[in-house]
C-alpha cells in the first residue's frame, strides 16, 4: 500500500468537485444555508466537505470503501493489525478499548492516574477497578507511569482480571517499560490496553520511547489531533493480536459514535497519517532538536528548571519525550497556575497546562524558533521580576493517598444519593467524580469512601487556582454521597 494515498480526502475532493444536488444533510447545503460571517471565516471548501455518510463515501459503522481503505493505511503506517477512526476523540477510542474487555463485575487493572475517560467506561460497564499507585516524583510532584514490578503483583493477586490498562506515554511525557509489562500481561493470558493519547508521534522515530504496537500491546487509544496534526476530536484506535475480539470492538465503537460522522474530522486523520507515515522522521527529529534548544535555553534562566533525561533515574521513568518540556517554577515563589496566568497578560502565550509546581508546554512541527524565541524572552523576563524575591514553594508532594472503594463505580453512580456540606462528608460514600482537569486525574471516584486528606488536597488546589472539576455543586459547598438508610424507629 502506498503511505502517500489519502483515499477518503481524495474521495471527498472527487465527490465535491461533481458539484451534486443535495437533499440531504447537513442543512447547510455546502454553505449555502449556513451563517454568513462564519462561512466567510470558515471558507467554501471546508463547508464544501462537510458531508454525511452517503454510498459513495462509505460509511464509518460498517466501512467497506474508502474509509476502509484509509483506515488500513492507518493499520499499516502504525504497526496494528486493524485500526478504527474515532471521531469521538480519544475518550471515545478509551472507552471502547475497557468496555470491549470488561463486563458487569469483571476485575480491570488500571493506574490511578488514569483519565477520566477510563472511569466513565469502568462505569458503563459495571466493571471493577484494581489501581496500581503510579511511582511519584517527589521533586516535580507529578505521577509518572507503573512499574513492571506492580504490575507483576497486581496479576498475581487478581489473575482473573480481563485487562490491564497502561499510560503511555504520561501526560508529561514519561514512558513505562511498556515492552515488558506487556510481556507479563501476556503470560497471564491478559490483554494490555494503552492509552496513547499523548504518543501518536513516537511510533515515527527511533529516539522516542516504544509505541504501543511496537511494545506488542493488543489495543492503543492515540489521539492523532493532539501532536500528529489532525484536527480536534479525531483519534484512532489500534489493535493487534487476538486476545480481543475486533467485531467486539468494532462494534462497541459503533454504540458510543454518533452516526452523523464528521466527515472533516475523518479526512484530516487520512491526511496526518500520510504526512507522519511519509516525513514524520524528518518532521520530529526537527521538533526534538527545537524542544532540545528551548530546553538548554530555559536551564540557563536563574530559578527555572527544565526536565531531561535525568527523569529516568526513577523505575517509573524508562524513557520520555524530549518535546514535552516540564518546566519546574517553585523557585520563582509562585505555582503554576500563577505562571500560566502571567504568560498569558504579559505574552498572549498559552500553555498545555501547569499544576501546583510546574508549567507544561508541548512543542510539534507546528512550532518554530519565533515560539521558541517568545517562550524563552517571556520566562527570563518573569525570572527577572522575580529577582528580589527569595521564597522558593517547598515541594510538598500532596497527590492523595487511593481511598478504600465500597462499591463498584457503577452500583455507587445509580444509588440513591443526597447531598451533605462538603466540611461533613468525611467517611461516606461518594457518588460523583472529582478530579483535577486537565489532565482529568481523578481524585475521588464513585463508590469510594470519602477521607479527609483528599478533602484537604481539593481544597490546597482549589486555593491555588487549580480547575478541580466533576462535582455537581460547582463551589463545593456540598457533595453528593449515597444516601444512609437508617433504622426506622
Amino acid at each position: 500500500m502506498s503511505q502517500y494515498k489519502t483515499p477518503l480526502f481524495s474521495g471527498l475532493l472527487a465527490h465535491a468537485k461533481k458539484d451534486p444536488v443535495q437533499f440531504h444533510i447537513p442543512g447547510h447545503k455546502k454553505g449555502a444555508g449556513i451563517d454568513p460571517e462564519f462561512r466567510d471565516y470558515i471558507g467554501d471548501n471546508a463547508l464544501a466537505i462537510d458531508l454525511i455518510n452517503i454510498g459513495p463515501l462509505d460509511d464509518l459503522h460498517q466501512p467497506k470503501g474508502i474509509i476502509k481503505e484509509a483506515q488500513d493505511l492507518a493499520a499499516e503506517a502504525f504497526g496494528a493489525d486493524r485500526t478504527f477512526f474515532s471521531v469521538q476523540g480519544t475518550s471515545g477510542a478509551i472507552m471502547t478499548m475497557v468496555m470491549a474487555v470488561c463486563g458487569p463485575g469483571d476485575k480491570i487493572i488500571v493506574p490511578r492516574n488514569v483519565h477520566k475517560s477510563v472511569m466513565s467506561a469502568i462505569v458503563f460497564s459495571g466493571a471493577t477497578p484494581i489501581f496500581i499507585h503510579p511511582e511519584i516524583d517527589e521533586n516535580l510532584g507529578i505521577s509518572h507511569g507503573i512499574t513492571t514490578e506492580s504490575v507483576s503483583k497486581a496479576l498475581e493477586l487478581h489473575p482473573d482480571a480481563k485487562g490491564v490498562l497502561v499510560i503511555n506515554p504520561t501526560y508529561f511525557g514519561v514512558s513505562a517499560d511498556l515492552k515488558s509489562i506487556v510481556e507479563i500481561a501476556h503470560s497471564y493470558n491478559v490483554p494490555v490496553l494503552v492509552d496513547e493519547a499523548h504518543g501518536v508521534h513516537i511510533h515515527f522515530h527511533d529516539e522516542l520511547p516504544l509505541s504501543a504496537m511496537q511494545a506488542g500491546a493488543d489495543l492503543a487509544a492515540t489521539s492523532v489531533h493532539k501532536l500528529g496534526g489532525s484536527m480536534t476530536q479525531s483519534s484512532i484506535l489500534n489493535m493487534k493480536g487476538n486476545l480481543v475480539s475486533a467485531k467486539r470492538v468494532q462494534s462497541i465503537l459503533s454504540m458510543l459514535t454518533t452516526t452523523s460522522t464528521s466527515y472533516l474530522l475523518l479526512a484530516s486523520l487520512d491526511v496526518a497519517r500520510k504526512r507522519l507515515a511519509t516525513e514524520g522522521k524528518e518532521l520530529i527529529q526537527k521538533t526534538i532538536d527545537l524542544a532540545q534548544s528551548i530546553r538548554r535555553r530555559i536551564n540557563e534562566i536563574d530559578r527555572l528548571y527544565c526536565v531531561g533525561e535525568e527523569i529516568l533515574e526513577t523505575k517509573a521513568a524508562h524513557d520520555y519525550d524530549p518535546t514535552k518540556l516540564i518546566i519546574s517554577v517553585k523557585e520563582l515563589g509562585m505555582n503554576g497556575f500563577d505562571v500560566e496566568n502571567w504568560l498569558r497578560e504579559h505574552h498572549n502565550i498559552e500553555v498545555e497546562m501547569s499544576d501546583l509546581y510546574n508549567i507544561l508546554c508541548i512543542v510539534t512541527p507546528g512550532d518554530s524558533e519565533r515560539e521558541a524565541d517568545i517562550l524563552v524572552t517571556a520566562l527570563a523576563e518573569l525570572a527577572s521580576e522575580r529577582k528580589g524575591n527569595t521564597e522558593k514553594l517547598e515541594t510538598q508532594v500532596l497527590l492523595p493517598d487511593i481511598p478504600v472503594l465500597s462499591l463498584t463505580p457503577r452500583d455507587a453512580f445509580y444509588a440513591d444519593t443526597e447531598l451533605v456540606p462538603f466540611d461533613e462528608s468525611e467517611g461516606r460514600i461518594i457518588a460523583e467524580f472529582i478530579m483535577v482537569y486537565p489532565p482529568g486525574i481523578p481524585i475521588f471516584i464513585p463508590g469510594e469512601i470519602i477521607t479527609g486528606e483528599n478533602l484537604r488536597y481539593i481544597k490546597t488546589n482549589m486555593e491555588a487556582g487549580l480547575p478541580v472539576q466533576g462535582p455537581e455543586d460547582y463551589d463545593f459547598k456540598y457533595l453528593r454521597v449515597i444516601e444512609e438508610h437508617k433504622a426506622i424507629r
